[in-house]
């Protein structure tokens, strides 16, 4: 038993919360925080979605997710490969995370910090995001590389700093 839990552990992928951001208010800035409530089938706490007041939870041809993720590679890709500058939070994503291959979580189960998680999809760039960054070409810098749309499975704490575990 001991030598399949040491096999896990270095089977385990790590990366590092290097964000968090809540928008209280649909079309509001996102706001950062060190640290976060995710509560299962609802959102991060103090985040529009949480309240269902989203845009996403106004179109019915739009599924809303618990929380969203970005990788901070990918926002600095996105500035050498498009000059498009984002600040912290421009992106509209809840958590930015570095180390961490997003893409490959869909349909995964991982963790961030107490909180265990499962990508439902690829949270492709809009253009309500680039209109928001006034950034014409964020929509295209980000395509494919927007980040990760997830469900809370357990809840708890995500803290900056905190690991992300797949």
């Amino acid at each position: 038993m001991g030598h399949a839990k040491e096999a896990s552990a270095r089977d385990a992928r790590t990366g590092t919360v290097e964000r968090i951001h809540v928008a209280p208010d649909t079309g509001g800035d996102p706001e950062p925080r060190e640290s976060v409530e995710a509560v299962a089938g609802r959102g991060l706490r103090g985040d529009r979605y949480f309240r269902g007041e989203g845009i996403y939870n106004e179109r019915d041809d739009l599924d809303p997710s618990d929380v969203t993720l970005i990788e901070a590679e990918a926002v600095e890709a996105a500035a050498e490969a498009y000059d498009v500058d984002l600040a912290a939070g421009e992106h509209r994503r809840n958590v930015t995370t570095r180390g961490v291959a997003l893409n490959h979580l869909v349909g995964e189960r991982f963790r961030v910090g107490e909180v265990v998680l499962e990508g439902t999809g690829l949270c492709e760039p809009c253009g309500y995001m680039a209109s928001h960054a006034d950034q014409p070409d964020a929509k295209a810098a980000l395509e494919h590389r927007g980040g990760l749309d997830a469900r809370i499975v357990e809840s708890g704490t995500i803290a900056v700093a905190d690991e992300v575990v797949w």
